[in-house]
């Protein structure tokens, strides 16, 4: 029996979360929330960064892309029951900027809340891939804003 103690409420239901994935036990799941904070792990889901999941010991190419393939669906819902994310930026690779975390950057400068436009760049990444620009990220994003 294993006993494990989170400090807040979003990191045990991160925990949970994580478990379901296939491949991913108690010793992953705690690497995860150790390396990342909830927001974190919530934002690379959201932008579908593997590599921000694979800094973790423990997970590799392949289990960073189970893992956001199998929770990116589910993140918009876990991240409004949570308190406000922590800057994007934050969770983003700080050596170069992404096309992803620039269009979230513009849509919050335009006034939108970090997590809907975080849903937002997510939506457009699924629909038109991962080497966008950004310029045609933030178009995208824009229209997912519009229509929902």
């Amino acid at each position: 029996i294993r006993l494990v103690g989170f400090a807040t409420i979003a990191e045990r239901d991160w925990f949970r979360l994580l478990q379901t994935v296939q491949g991913v036990g108690t010793k992953v799941a705690l690497a995860l929330l150790s390396t990342l904070s909830a927001a974190e792990i919530g934002n690379a889901i959201a932008l579908q960064d593997k590599a921000m999941i694979g800094r973790a010991p423990g997970v590799g190419k392949k289990l960073a892309e189970r893992i956001v393939l199998e929770l990116k669906d589910k993140v918009p819902a876990l991240a409004a029951a949570e308190s406000p994310l922590a800057k994007l930026q934050g969770a983003l690779d700080g050596a170069r900027p992404t096309a992803a975390g620039d269009a979230v950057s513009a849509l919050v400068n335009l006034g939108y809340g970090q997590v809907q436009a975080g849903a937002a760049v997510a939506a457009a990444l699924r629909k038109g891939g991962d080497d966008q620009p950004a310029e045609r990220l933030i178009r995208a994003a824009l229209r997912e804003l519009a229509t929902s």
